[in-house]
């Protein structure tokens, strides 16, 4: 639900591409090593640095800025292939995969309710004083993959758009505050370590994503080299499925710890009153989400004195 606030935030970031180059340079000198794996491949790299060491200076320097601008093209390219990536990695399909996407969506509340069975029994047991050191052990692990599941009504088909989607509804669970309507202002309020340390999180999850972009396309010079193909499948493997779900935790917690400790801020600089128990504060919290989404529908409730 926040892709298109962090799309928005990263285009305006593109023109700071040098800090992209790093996997454009690896990519780009895989593919050198893959090119000259060929049985003609030193020869022609020779005759073309002949060809090179006899132009001009200008036309040497011209080649060497293409090339560089080529680098810096690719990786403005995989930037902007990371949001629709994630995206897709979450589990947000084309119709054509509506039915695959709803198979594995009952089957990711099928898989829930398993576990919440099966952690009252867990729980049972430890408050009961009967628990074995193993039935504690696998209470905890149920308790953190629990953790990585939204409210009823949200799952998705993946593990990743399960995780992003428990942090980004778990606000909405607790205080009644629409997390994708909401989170451009409490951005904005934000003190600028959090800032700092939820932005690195978020850049981390798209570095994940672009590396496994990355990787896909080094397959591409397999009829170069046929160590491309295992080495992109091996490296798009470990992006998928081992760092970009562990960044997507990190990510999701700032993004729920920010509401738990700012919230409050979002209504005294709306100069909304501030709830006085859960309860109120969750109906509050709808209000207050309905009300910058679409505007006030009545004259309730009252400003607080900006004194």
């Amino acid at each position: 639900m926040l892709d298109k606030f962090w799309e928005s935030l990263g285009g305006r970031l593109a023109d700071r591409w040098a800090a992209t180059l790093g996997p454009a340079v690896v990519f780009w000198t895989g593919a050198a090593l893959a090119w000259l794996s060929r049985p003609d491949g030193l020869t022609t790299l020779r005759a073309a640095a002949e060809r090179l060491a006899r132009q001009p200076a200008p036309a040497q320097a011209l080649t060497v800025v293409a090339a560089l601008v080529a680098v810096a093209a690719s990786a403005v390219v995989v930037q902007r292939l990371t949001t629709p990536a994630i995206r897709f990695l979450e589990g947000y399909w084309p119709p054509p995969l509506r039915g695959l996407r709803r198979i594995l969506t009952d089957r990711a509340r099928h898989r829930e309710e398993g576990m919440e069975e099966r952690w009252l029994q867990l729980k049972a047991r430890i408050d009961g004083g009967t628990a074995t050191v193993d039935d504690r052990a696998e209470h905890s692990r149920l308790e953190s993959r629990l953790r990585r599941m939204p409210a009823s009504g949200y799952h998705l088909p993946t593990r990743v758009g399960n995780t992003l989607r428990a942090g980004e509804t778990r606000p909405m669970s607790k205080y009644g505050l629409n997390t994708s309507a909401l989170w451009p202002h409490l951005w904005l309020l934000l003190p600028d370590v959090v800032r700092a340390e939820i932005g690195q999180a978020r850049a981390a999850l798209n570095a994940a994503a672009a590396a496994g972009i990355w990787a896909l396309a080094f397959t591409c010079f397999t009829p170069w080299a046929w160590w491309a193909a295992p080495a992109g499948i091996g490296v798009m493997l470990s992006a998928y499925l081992l760092w970009l779900p562990a960044r997507a935790e990190v990510y999701a917690d700032l993004v729920e710890a920010a509401f738990d400790l700012y919230r409050t801020s979002l209504y005294q600089q709306l100069r909304w009153p501030l709830p006085v128990d859960p309860q109120q504060e969750r109906r509050t919290g709808d209000t207050l989400s309905r009300y910058l989404l679409r505007g006030p529908d009545d004259d309730n409730p009252a400003f607080d004195d900006p004194r």
